[in-house]
C-alpha cells in the first residue's frame, strides 16, 4: 500500500486558528451596523434588495458547484459576504431584479469561472456593480432617493435626490451641501450601505480588533485620496470627500479583500495609495462623481505586479543590485 504524498513547504511555518468561515463570519458581523443604518434611513425596500442579493449569491454558488460537480462550499460564508456587499453598494431605488443580475456576475462570472474562492482577481461585488453601471447606467445613477424611513416598501412617491458628490461635481461646492453631521451619520442620499460613516467605522473597528484587516490599505487609501483632493482642488473640503460616497466602505471592506490585494505590508501600502490617487482622479477629472469602485478594480489588476516587485528580502540573500 502506497503511503500518501505530503507536500511540505520550507520554513517558517506559522500556525493560525483562523479559518475561512470564521473570517467571513467576522466580516458579516462587521457589516451589520451599516446594514441596519441603510434599512433605517432608506426603508424596508433597502432590506429587500439586500436579502435578495444575499439569497441570489448563495443560490448561484450552490447551483454552479453542483452543476460543475464541485464540493459545495456555501457554508464558508463567502457567498453571503459577496451578496451582502453587493446589496450595500446598490442604490435603494433600483429594480428588485438588479441584485439578481449582479449576484450572477459576481458569483458565476467573477468568482466561480476563475476557480472559486481565492482564485478571483477582481473584487466580485465591485465587478458586479461596474457591470450593472455599464449596462444600466440610468437606473444605477438615478436610483437614489432621500432617506425616508422604515415605512418605505417601494420607490413610489419618494423624493429623488442626487448624491452629495454629484452635487459637487455638477454645481460646484456650496456650503449648504456640506452637511457634515448628516454625512457622518448617514442621513443623505447614496447607495444603501455607504452613507453612514459612523456605522462603517464601527464595523471597521471590529475587523481591526479581530485582526481580520490591517491598517495599511484603508489608512493609505483614505489619506492619499484626501491629500489628492486637497492638492488639486483646494476650494473643496477634502474631509467632505472622505465622508461621502463609497470611500469608507471601499477602503475598509472592499480594498482589503484577501484574494485581490497584495500580501506584503509594503505592497498593501502601494495598493492603498494607488486606490486613493485613482479615486481622486476619477472624482475630480472623470465623468462620474464617484470613483471608488473603478479605482479598486483597476488596482486589483496590478496586484500580481505589486507582489512581484514589492516583496521583502529572503533571509540569507542579498538585495537586488547589492
Amino acid at each position: 500500500m502506497e503511503k500518501p504524498l505530503y507536500t511540505v513547504t520550507s520554513t517558517p511555518h506559522i500556525h493560525s486558528t483562523d479559518t475561512i468561515d470564521k473570517t467571513m463570519r467576522y466580516v458579516l458581523l462587521a457589516l451589520v451596523p451599516a446594514t441596519i443604518a441603510g434599512v433605517v434611513f432608506f426603508g424596508l425596500r433597502a432590506l429587500m434588495i439586500i436579502l435578495i442579493s444575499i439569497a441570489a449569491a448563495i443560490i448561484f454558488e450552490v447551483l454552479f458547484q453542483k452543476t460543475a460537480k464541485r464540493p459545495v462550499t456555501v457554508s464558508d460564508g463567502s457567498a453571503a459576504v459577496t451578496g451582502l456587499l453587493l446589496g450595500l453598494v446598490l442604490p435603494p431605488a433600483v429594480p428588485l431584479w438588479f441584485p439578481i443580475v449582479g449576484a450572477f456576475v459576481a458569483i458565476i462570472v467573477v468568482k466561480q469561472l476563475f476557480g472559486g474562492l481565492g482564485q478571483n482577481f477582481l473584487n466580485p461585488a465591485l465587478a458586479a456593480r461596474a457591470v450593472l453601471m455599464a449596462a444600466y447606467a440610468l437606473p444605477m445613477t438615478a436610483g437614489f432617493f432621500e432617506p425616508q424611513g422604515l415605512y418605505n416598501w417601494t420607490d413610489i412617491d419618494v423624493v429623488a435626490s442626487p448624491t452629495p458628490l454629484a452635487i459637487i461635481g455638477s454645481e460646484g461646492f456650496y456650503p449648504a451641501a456640506a452637511d457634515f453631521v448628516a454625512a457622518f451619520v448617514g442621513n443623505i442620499s447614496g447607495s444603501i450601505g455607504e452613507t453612514s460613516v459612523i456605522a462603517l467605522l464601527i464595523g471597521a473597528a471590529f475587523l481591526f480588533y479581530k485582526k481580520v484587516i490591517s491598517w495599511h490599505i484603508p489608512i493609505c487609501f483614505i489619506a492619499s485620496a484626501g491629500v489628492f483632493v486637497f492638492i488639486f482642488n483646494p476650494n473643496m473640503l477634502a474631509l467632505y470627500h472622505l465622508i461621502t460616497g463609497g470611500l469608507m466602505l471601499g477602503a475598509f471592506f472592499m480594498a482589503t479583500d484577501y484574494p485581490t490585494s497584495p500580501m506584503t505590508p509594503m505592497g498593501k501600502v502601494v495598493f492603498g495609495i494607488g486606490c486613493g490617487i485613482l479615486t481622486g482622479i476619477i472624482r475630480l477629472f472623470g465623468g462620474f462623481p464617484e470613483g471608488v469602485a473603478y479605482a479598486i478594480l483597476l488596482m486589483n489588476l496590478t496586484v500580481p505586479l505589486i507582489d512581484r516587485y514589492v516583496r521583502p528580502r529572503v533571509l540569507g540573500t542579498k538585495r537586488r543590485g547589492a
